[in-house]
């Protein structure tokens, strides 16, 4: 078969610059199809640190919260029933109003587990946003500004 008949791309190059040219466009177009490739491969792999983090911070968040409640537990306002039975009011105390019962203390806003790890990621650099985000998600913390205002002092 003679090469007039070929396609133009099939045709042996008619000199060593053509050869070169061609050459050149096919390392570039190959060089193009690698750092595709290899851009494609480290957005998976940011994808699946990402996913792997979200996962452990979750672990961590639940295994802090289980660990602050065993060393604070939390006020509930149930009253633990105990073997003694409430005393009936006198006759004459019924007709009295009964005094108001004394104030609770205030609960702190957010557990100890959640303040240690804010502690935790203030001391590891973390920023103000990162570790209200944390506190947010891992320990449902809709106000954490009185934790965060502890740690790294009154926002400005």
């Amino acid at each position: 078969m003679s090469s007039a008949k070929l396609p133009p791309e099939r045709r042996p190059p008619a000199s060593a610059a053509d050869a070169a040219q061609r050459l050149a466009v096919i390392v570039d177009a190959a060089e193009r199809a690698a750092a595709s490739v290899i851009d494609d491969a480290e957005e998976q792999a940011r994808h699946h640190l990402d996913d792997a983090r979200d996962r452990a911070d979750r672990i961590v968040a639940e295994r802090l919260r289980e660990l602050a409640d065993q060393l604070d537990p939390p006020s509930s306002g149930e009253r633990r029933t105990g073997h003694l039975t409430p005393v009936e009011p006198a006759a004459s105390d019924r007709d009295q109003e009964p005094p108001a019962p004394e104030p609770l203390a205030p609960r702190r806003s957010g557990s100890a587990g959640a303040r240690l790890l804010a502690t935790q990621m203030a001391v590891s650099g973390a920023g103000r946003e990162e570790i209200e985000a944390r506190l947010r998600s891992g320990f449902e913390i809709d106000d954490t500004s009185e934790i965060l205002d502890a740690i790294l002092g009154p926002e400005e």
